[in-house]
C-alpha cells in the first residue's frame, strides 16, 4: 500500500481519529503528537519493509493494527503520568513487547529496536522538522491540528525510495529481481506440470532429458576413496582438520551417489527398462525447467542456484576437496565450499584448544579482515577463509572498513578473513565493531 497510505490509515482509525483521545494530553500536546507521528511512521515502516524480502526482514512478520493501538494507548499513558518522557520504558514496551512479541529472529529484533530508536528520541520533540531520512523528504511536522496532520500525510510522496527504510538504492533492484524470479519460476512450474514429466512429453523431451543426464554424468568425478582418505589423514589429536576432511568427503560421496544413481535410473526409465517412479518424474520435470530436483535437495547442502549453476558449484566444491586430498591442508579455506561449515569451525577451535590446553567452551573466534583475496601460507593459529560475500554493504579495501554498496553492485566479495581463536573474556567487544551474521544462502536462514 505504501508509506503514505499506511500512515493515513493509522490516523483515520481508532483511537487516533477520536478527537478526545488525540487531545488527551493537556499541556503536553506537542510531546504526545510528535511521538505519536513517530510511532505511526515506525508502524508503517516495519510493515512496508516486508516487500524487500530478506533485506527487510529475515522472516516476514504479520505486524498489524492491534500492535499500533496498544502502543498508542501506552504512549499516551506514559506521557500523561511522567514529567519527563521515559523513552527507555516506552521503547521496551513498544519494541520488545508489542511489536517484538511477534519477532522470533534475534537479528530482526536488533533491526526493529534500531529502527524504533530513530522515532522514540528527544530530538523528535525538540526539532520542529526532525528528519527521518538523510534527504529530508520525510520528517516530523511541527505541531498541527488533527486535520492538518491528515493533510500533511496526504501530501507525502506516493512512491517511496529505499532510503527511508535505511536501505541502499540497490535494494530496489534486488526486490525487482526477486519478483521477476518468482514470476518466471511459476511460469516454468506451469510448463513443467503441463508437460507431464519425462514419460509423456514426446521424443523431444526424452532427447533433451537424455542429453542433460549424459552431460551431468560425464562431468561428475568418481567418488572419493574413503579408505585411502583414512590412511592418508588419520585421526590425530593435534590435527582436527583430518577428521573434518574425511567427513566432508563422505558427505559429498553420498550426494554424488544420489545424483549419479538417479540420473542412470532416469536414462533407463526413458528407454523403458525400469518403471518411472514419482522421484524420477520429479527429476525429469525439474531437469527440463532447470531446477534442482527435490531428491537431490534432500541430500544436498543449502543452495538456491538453478540446475546448471548448481552442478558447476558442486564440481567446484569437489575440486576444492580433491586438491586438499592430494596436496594437503590448504593455506586458505573456501568457507562456502563446505557441506557442513560448523564442523570446520569447530575443528579450527579444537586445534587451538588442544595446542594451548584451554577448554574449548572458553574460546570463540576473533576476526581480522586482510587486504588479500588469498594467502600463500597458513597462519600459526586459526585459519584463513575466503568465499564470503556481503549483501547490503561492501568491504572498503582502502579504508579497511565496511562501506556503502557501489551502485548496481548487489554482492561484493569479502577479502580473506583470519579466524583467530581467543578466550571470550579477552576479546575486544567495543562498540566500533559491527556484529555481522553469516548465512549460507540469500534466504538468510541457518546462521
Amino acid at each position: 500500500t505504501g508509506l503514505r497510505q499506511n500512515l493515513l490509515q493509522s490516523y483515520m482509525s481508532d483511537p487516533i481519529s477520536d478527537q478526545s483521545f488525540f487531545t488527551g494530553c493537556p499541556d503536553k500536546e506537542l510531546v504526545f503528537e510528535k511521538l505519536l507521528y513517530g510511532l505511526c511512521f515506525f508502524h508503517a515502516l516495519v510493515q512496508e519493509r516486508r516487500k524487500y524480502g530478506a533485506m527487510g526482514w529475515n522472516i516476514p512478520y504479520g505486524f498489524n493494527e492491534s500492535d499500533l493501538r496498544i502502543s498508542v494507548r501506552q504512549l499516551q499513558m506514559f506521557v500523561n503520568e511522567y514529567a519527563e518522557v521515559p523513552f527507555e520504558a516506552i521503547a521496551y514496551l513498544t519494541g520488545e513487547c508489542n511489536y517484538g512479541g511477534r519477532v522470533t529472529d534475534d537479528w530482526d529484533r536488533r533491526t526493529l529496536m534500531t529502527i524504533l530508536a530513530d522515532f522514540y528520541n528527544r530530538s523528535i520533540i525538540t526539532d520542529p522538522k526532525h528528519k527521518f531520512s538523510p534527504s529530508g523528504v520525510y520528517y516530523s511536522p511541527p505541531k498541527l491540528e488533527y486535520e492538518e496532520y491528515v493533510e500533511f500525510i496526504r501530501n507525502l510522496p506516493t512512491i517511496q525510495t529505499p532510503e527511508i527504510f535505511g536501505l541502499h538504492d540497490n535494494c530496489d533492484i534486488s526486490r525487482e529481481l526477486q519478483e521477476t524470479k518468482l514470476l518466471l519460476d511459476n511460469v516454468l512450474l506451469t510448463m513443467g506440470q503441463s508437460s507431464g514429466g519425462g514419460g509423456g512429453g514426446g521424443a523431444d523431451e526424452a532427447n533433451a532429458l537424455e542429453k542433460i543426464a549424459a552431460d551431468i554424468l560425464g562431468k561428475l568425478p568418481k567418488n572419493f576413496d574413503i579408505e585411502k582418505a583414512h590412511d592418508k589423514y588419520p585421526v590425530v589429536y593435534s590435527e582436527s582438520m583430518n577428521t573434518v576432511l574425511v567427513q566432508e568427503l563422505e558427505r559429498f560421496n553420498n550426494l554424488t551417489s544420489v545424483i549419479r544413481d538417479s540420473l542412470l535410473n532416469l536414462q533407463k526409465a526413458i528407454k523403458g527398462l525400469v518403471v518411472m517412479s514419482s522421484d524420477l518424474e520429479d527429476l525429469a520435470s525439474s531437469a527440463l525447467i532447470g531446477k534442482v530436483p527435490a531428491l537431490w535437495a534432500k541430500r544436498s547442502y543449502p543452495s538456491l542456484k538453478p540446475l546448471g549453476s548448481y552442478i558447476n558449484d558442486l564440481l567446484d566444491r569437489l575440486a576444492f576437496l580433491q586438491k586438499w586430498f592430494d596436496g594437503g591442508k590448504p593455506p586458505t579455506f573456501w568457507l562456502s565450499g563446505f557441506y557442513f561449515t560448523q564442523a570446520f569451525l569447530t575443528g579450527a577451535l579444537q586445534n587451538y584448544a588442544r595446542k594451548y590446553v584451554i577448554a574449548i567452551d572458553l574460546l570463540a573466534f576473533d576476526f581480522q579482515v586482510l587486504p588479500e583475496l588469498t594467502m600463500p601460507s597458513a597462519p600459526k593459529d586459526g585459519a584463513y577463509v575466503n568465499g564470503l560475500f556481503l549483501d547490503g554493504a561492501r568491504w572498503d579495501i582502502q579504508r579497511m572498513k565496511l562501506g556503502e554498496q557501489l551502485p548496481k553492485v548487489l554482492y561484493e566479495a569479502v577479502p580473506v578473513i583470519w579466524l583467530k581463536p581467543a578466550k571470550r573474556d579477552e576479546m575486544d567487544t567495543t562498540s566500533n565493531r559491527y556484529k555481522c551474521p553469516v548465512y549460507k544462502t540469500s534466504e538468510r536462514k541457518g546462521v
